[in-house]
């Protein structure tokens, strides 16, 4: 046999993908720590911990808004499946963690979606998860933008419109105030 057939079978690795977006970071720099565009191991049985300490974060936030620990990211296989998924946990007492509509308060944790939108106060965050099959560690690949990760959309007004085609939210209310009524009232 040759050495290409005695080489031990390349696995490929889970990899987390996630991009930054804070609004003041051009003039605060509150990323600074953050390793760009280089991918970064991370062993299965460590927790990834995101946060503004520096002795027990390894993905360091320099914002003194930031807790301690902010969240925390745990990776792991689900029971009698070869599926590999991260958990996210809430480490902040005083900040409420946003995962997509899922609004989790302090060390309430929930799976991460495959792609989903973290938020805490200014912060947005895009978590892409790249499937893999090592089960020895998963990589993260964090990238920084300019743009906000959310838009806000400006919507139309919801409200109905009568039948004659006039809305009356286009004609100001005359001095009219919302009346109070009980409803047992006639």
């Amino acid at each position: 046999m040759t050495s290409f057939e005695e080489a031990e079978t390349e696995e490929t690795v889970t990899c987390l993908h996630m991009t930054f977006y804070h609004p003041c970071q051009k003039d605060k720099m509150m990323f600074r720590c953050l390793n760009f565009c280089k991918r970064e191991q991370v062993r299965a049985d460590e927790m990834a911990k995101f946060g503004r300490d520096s002795n027990v974060c390894h993905y360091n936030l320099t914002d003194t808004r930031v807790s301690r620990i902010q969240f925390s990211l745990q990776f792991y296989r689900k029971l009698n499946s070869s599926e590999f998924c991260f958990e996210i946990k809430n480490m902040s007492k005083k900040t409420k963690l946003l995962v997509d509509q899922t609004e989790l308060g302090y060390l309430n944790k929930t799976d991460l979606p495959w792609k989903c939108i973290i938020c805490f106060g200014d912060y947005q965050i895009l978590a892409e998860v790249q499937e893999g099959e090592s089960v020895d560690y998963f990589e993260t690949y964090l990238h920084l933008t300019e743009v906000p990760i959310l838009q806000e959309r400006c919507l139309p007004s919801l409200q109905p419109i009568p039948e004659n085609g006039i809305s009356s939210s286009l004609f100001p209310s005359q001095g009219k105030s919302p009346m109070e009524t009980d409803e047992n009232e006639s």
